[in-house]
């Protein structure tokens, strides 16, 4: 995956998705799964010592960090160095919306430390007005810098995750257990408006009766911050990150539910909520697509209570993915993805962000066609014209062989797989 975007290579959430990679460390190659390898990582961990990814001749640093169990994690700007089939392989930051926002909104401080910024708040000044006076000729002119939106946010997060890549081995493993613990996984070391993200965003754990109380306990104890003390006339903020579920009528607005939060609804007021369908209809009716496999409408809502354990919409995004949490830009891309998984491919789907259109981009990136990734376009028939113009002026632009299918036509052939020769290469080092 694209490593939080910049450090880390959080591909590793899935051992089985690492069992090639293998690493040199004081002179030994240690594989990801050997049992041998934590002990190896202890002893360089906060030292100068680096391992390095055996994927390519001669190795890719790499660096050390610590979650649960030590971790290798890629360098910053160095993920197109890898191999394509490699793990820790990261596509060009311009091959998705990425680009526009590295360096401006998305600001690496050191390896596997992010500072975002963002154009959400995460207090909120109840009745603040904006003071009138006098127009004064201003002392100086600020140059305005580039902020994340929500729904960048949440790209954020799903790519940092490893959540748009896809291995064979990660078949069946993609459960809200593991989204939980990912999600939450890939706001660590990321500060936003001076706060941790991971204090501010809550994932639901995945619901079971018999364990239902414990579960509440530790979600209001996360959403705690929420409880804003006596004198202060400041809402603290909060991000929930799940699968929207549906929405009821009451009599003061909305209740919204979240999968997995099903004895505590988001509140939101009729007319946002009118708002909410109105921008994002045509995910909503995607849930009811005759498709093979359904997708999923995964919602980020920015909450603030507005009396003691009540949470209220402030804002929201939404954005459709496939039953592996893959993301998607549109319901066109659906069977392009199917087929891959079904095929056991490797790929990459890249993330729009903020970019104004998703066109500019592959709708997925082929990992295991050889060396270096394959370009896979989709023309949808139902296309804007305007989208059509610049998805056909974007294939081709990169000069490197391409794959292309018009929805309107017979799905092509997928490129034949290139088995990776390094991966048995590496061993003799």
């Amino acid at each position: 995956m694209r490593a939080g975007h910049c450090a880390c290579s959080c591909a590793n959430w899935c051992d089985a998705a690492m069992e090639e990679q293998s690493f040199l460390i004081k002179g030994i190659v240690y594989g990801a799964n050997d049992a041998r390898l934590q002990d190896a990582l202890a002893r360089i961990y906060d030292t100068p010592e680096r391992p390095r990814c055996m994927c390519v001749a001669g190795g890719v640093e790499m660096y050390v960090a610590r979650h649960r169990l030590f971790v290798v994690k890629r360098m910053p700007e160095s993920g197109t160095r890898h191999h394509a089939s490699c793990p820790s392989f990261e596509s060009d930051l311009h091959q998705s919306g990425l680009g526009e926002l590295m360096g401006e909104a998305i600001i690496e401080r050191a390896p596997g430390s992010v500072e975002l910024r963002v154009d959400f708040p995460l207090e909120r000044m109840p009745g603040r007005s904006v003071p009138r006076g006098e127009r004064q000729e201003p002392s100086e002119v600020s140059v305005s810098r580039r902020r994340m939106s929500l729904r960048a946010l949440m790209h954020f997060l799903f790519e940092r995750a490893g959540m748009n890549r896809w291995t064979p081995a990660m078949e069946g493993k993609r459960n809200q257990g593991v989204l939980h613990r990912y999600l939450m996984e890939a706001a660590d070391d990321v500060m936003t408006k001076g706060v941790p993200l991971s204090e501010r965003l809550y994932v639901p754990e995945p619901f079971s009766e018999a364990t239902k109380a414990q579960t509440a306990d530790r979600r209001r104890a996360k959403l705690a911050v929420l409880q804003t003390p006596d004198g202060e006339s400041q809402f603290k903020m909060a991000l929930v990150l799940g699968e929207f579920k549906s929405s009821e009528a009451t009599t003061f607005g909305r209740k919204v539910w979240i999968k997995h939060m099903p004895d505590t609804p988001l509140l939101i007021n009729t007319k946002a909520w009118e708002r909410i369908e109105r921008n994002y209809g045509k995910l909503f009716e995607a849930r009811d697509a005759d498709t093979a496999h359904k997708p999923r409408v995964v919602m980020c809502a920015l909450i603030y209570a507005k009396r003691e354990h009540t949470y209220q919409i402030d804002k929201a995004s939404l954005m459709l993915a496939t039953e592996q949490w893959i993301p998607l830009d549109g319901i066109h891309e659906i069977d392009l993805i199917d087929t891959l998984i079904a095929s056991k491919r490797q790929f990459i789907k890249p993330l729009r962000y903020d970019a104004r259109s998703a066109a500019h981009f592959s709708n997925a990136l082929l990992l295991d066609a050889g060396d270096a990734p394959l370009s896979l376009h989709v023309v949808s028939a139902f296309m804007d014209p305007k989208e059509r113009v610049l998805k056909e002026k974007s294939i081709g632009m990169s000069g490197a062989k391409e794959w292309t299918w018009s929805t309107d036509t017979a799905m092509p052939a997928l490129p034949a797989v290139v088995k990776a020769a390094f991966f048995h290469r590496k061993l003799e080092y």
